[in-house]
Parts: C-alpha cells; sequence; structure tokens
C-alpha cells in the first residue's frame, strides 16, 4: 500500500498522543531479533486500564490504519521520521511514570534515540518503571 507522506507527517504532528498522568507506556523492538518487548507492552496495556503505547492513542491508530509502519528492513526514512515526530509528542505529553519494556534496547533504536533524551528531558516525568528516570537512564549509558 502507497502512503501519503506529508499526510503521515500531518497525522504526527497533529493527532492526540496524550495519556493520563503514570499511564505512558512505551517498548523497543528496533534491531532487536523478536518482538517480545512490545509484545509485553501490549499484554500490559491490555490488563491496566488507562495504559496507552503510542499505537493505542488516536495519533498511533491512524498511522498504523494508513499503513505507516513496517520493520527496520521495510520503513523508509521517511516512515520512520513520521514516528519520531509522534513519538517526542507522546514522551512530551506525558508524566508521572513511565512503563517501559525496553529489555536489551539497541543503541539506534526509537526508544534510545528519541524517547530516553525526551524522557530525561520532560520535568513532568519523574520516573521509568518506578525507578527515578536519570537513575534509571545510568544502564544505557557506554
Amino acid at each position: 500500500m502507497a502512503v501519503d507522506l506529508k499526510e503521515g507527517m500531518k497525522i504526527a504532528q497533529e493527532f492526540d498522543v496524550s495519556t493520563e498522568p503514570n499511564c505512558a507506556v512505551v517498548y523497543s523492538i528496533s534491531f532487536l531479533a523478536t518482538t517480545q518487548n512490545r509484545d509485553m507492552a501490549y499484554a500490559y496495556v491490555k490488563t491496566h486500564k488507562g495504559y496507552k503505547t503510542l499505537d493505542d492513542t488516536p495519533c498511533g491508530k491512524t498511522l498504523c490504519e494508513k499503513g505507516y509502519q513496517g520493520t527496520n528492513d521495510v520503513a523508509t526514512n521517511e516512515i520512520k521520521e513520521i514516528w519520531k515526530v509522534a513519538s517526542e509528542r507522546f514522551i512530551g505529553s506525558a508524566s508521572g511514570n513511565i512503563t517501559a519494556f525496553v529489555e536489551n534496547a539497541d543503541e539506534r533504536s526509537t526508544f534510545r534515540r528519541t524517547e530516553l533524551p525526551n524522557i530525561i528531558a520532560n520535568k513532568k516525568i519523574k520516573t521509568i518503571n518506578g525507578v527515578d528516570k536519570f537513575q534509571f537512564f545510568q544502564k544505557f549509558k557506554k
């Protein structure tokens, strides 16, 4: 399915990405051999009322429904940029605790390159998985 990249960027920039305090959930599967982190995040959201991944927001749902997705092998740089913008907005609107399924997150992943730096910069986010966000960040520093 062909996608309109301008439409995708407009969705990423404008559609709702909000969550209630303490209800944002992130995961990392970029450059990993399995989707285990995503699968665990989706299972968590199903059993925790009000919790959302970016994929569960109107923005993420619309991007997925319109075909703006793919693995690292097939996603174009433009589609990756669309999701980067959506991820930045998702983290920017989050507050409190972030629930993260990021075991073995690759340094090239959206989580490491986009979401984690934005979590650190967002003064409204205090913890990741109940741990001070700065302490959590230490395990990803080289």
